[in-house]
């Protein structure tokens, strides 16, 4: 069987780092990635709901933050495979997940606990720690299921 191989589509995988690795935020605890994501969130934080991974390396330095997911008033649904794609994408070594609770209470929700196991689950299949996940519920209220041991 003859393959015409310029019917095929390309598949292209990158990553432009553009910031020195000295430059790179490093997240030691979970008010440094409340610190990082946070930011990320403020445009939401009060009316829908957003899930962004912040990436790692070896070192706990920033490679990057990443919008997985934008939802409604009280839900977003989110895909593991986009996270761990990125994951992979950018060689992170670890990674937290971070989203906003609208209502303003940082307390985990049910569905809130299966998500952060199942991708603390994917991550542990592809060589990836889940580090932590923040519920930010307002400016200076967050929830961290590392600090609660809920990880």
């Amino acid at each position: 069987m003859k393959v015409d191989y310029f019917t095929i589509p390309e598949i292209t995988v990158s990553f432009k780092d553009t910031v020195k690795k000295s430059e790179r935020a490093i997240v030691k605890t979970s008010l440094d990635a409340y610190k990082i994501l946070s930011v990320a969130l403020e445009d939401c934080l009060n009316h829908h709901e957003e899930v962004y991974a912040l990436y790692l390396d070896k070192g706990h330095r920033v490679m990057g933050v990443s919008c997985v997911s934008k939802g409604g008033i009280d839900k977003t649904a989110v895909d593991i495979r986009i996270i761990l794609q990125t994951a992979l994408k950018v060689s992170a070594t670890y990674t937290i997940l971070s989203h906003n609770h609208p209502s303003g209470s940082s307390r985990p929700s049910p569905e809130d606990i299966t998500l952060t196991n199942n991708i603390r689950k994917g991550c542990e299949a592809i060589g990836i720690t889940l580090l932590d996940h923040l519920i930010v519920a307002d400016e200076s209220c967050y929830t961290s299921f590392a600090d609660e041991g809920l990880l």
